[in-house]
C-alpha cells in the first residue's frame, strides 16, 4: 500500500449533535472515564504497519444549533483520516463528487476538507500532521 496514493486510511473521529455537550460530556467522564477536555475526547492507538506512528480519533459533542455539519441535516459527521489530501480532493472533483470547502490546515492538527457523500452525508476529511511518531 503506497502512502502516496490518495486514499482513506481509518477513521479520525466521530462527531455528533448534542442538546446539551457539556452535560453530555460530563456524564461520559463520569460514566465511562471518558477524559473529556473542550472538544470532548481524543482515543490514541498505533498504527498495526508502522508502530512508532500514534493514531488518533476524536469524539465531539456538538451544540445541537451547530452549522457546522451544514448543508447535511443529520445529527453526526464522521472524520476520515487520509493520505495525500490534495491528490485525493483532486480524484474526487474529477469524479464529480461535491467538495463543499478548500483544504484547510491548522498547526499542530493537520489538513480539513469536507465533502457530501450520495446521501447529502458531510464528511470531513482529515490528513494528520506528518509528525504523529511516538512521544
Amino acid at each position: 500500500m503506497s502512502k502516496k496514493e490518495p486514499k482513506v486510511i481509518g477513521i479520525g473521529g466521530i462527531l455528533f449533535k448534542s442538546k446539551n455537550p457539556d452535560k453530555t460530556k460530563k456524564w461520559y467522564q463520569e460514566n465511562l472515564g471518558l477524559p473529556t477536555d473542550q472538544w470532548g475526547t481524543m482515543f490514541k492507538s498505533r498504527d498495526i504497519d508502522n508502530p512508532d506512528q500514534v493514531n488518533y480519533l476524536q469524539w465531539s459533542p456538538f451544540d445541537k444549533k451547530t452549522d457546522y455539519f451544514d448543508p447535511s441535516k443529520k445529527e453526526f459527521m464522521i472524520n476520515y483520516r487520509v493520505q495525500n489530501i490534495e491528490e485525493f480532493v483532486k480524484v474526487l472533483k474529477d469524479k464529480e463528487i461535491t467538495v463543499l470547502d478548500e483544504i484547510t490546515e491548522y498547526d499542530g492538527i493537520g489538513k480539513f476538507v469536507h465533502i457530501l457523500d450520495p446521501e447529502g452525508n458531510k464528511i470531513e476529511l482529515w490528513e494528520p500532521p506528518k509528525s504523529n511518531t511516538v512521544e
